[in-house]
């Protein structure tokens, strides 16, 4: 009696924003990646985010190892994107201030409540 090979899916899901996550997770491609580029062993990872399973971190790794190409094309349009945001939420909101504006904001409520 043989040991039967199965196909594993890979655990990795599209959201409606087309943002790649692990599966039954809100950890996305780009968090386990990163940690595994920077020196991360699966079991670090595993730590790091405990709502991943080890096999799933595992299988990612491979994933990403065997279509390296296309998940760095991934990333890359990513932080592309990410770029994009920022710059257009600063133009839109402007970065000058906002410290202070923040700060003004928390101590409004602070008032009201010593009247």
């Amino acid at each position: 009696m043989g040991l039967a090979l199965r196909k594993e899916p890979v655990p990795i899901e599209t959201d409606i924003n087309g943002t790649m996550r692990i599966s039954g997770s809100r950890v996305t491609l780009d968090s386990v990646v990163a940690a595994f580029n920077a020196g991360a062993t699966a079991e670090e990872i595993a730590f790091q985010y405990p709502t991943l399973k080890l096999p799933d971190i595992y299988a990612v790794i491979t994933y990403y190892l065997r279509q390296q190409k296309d998940v760095d094309a991934y990333l890359l349009e990513r932080r592309k994107l990410s770029k994009r945001n920022r710059q257009h939420n600063q133009a839109r909101f402007g970065m000058i201030g906002v410290r202070e504006r923040l700060l003004t904001r928390q101590e409004k409520p602070r008032k009201a409540e010593d009247a």
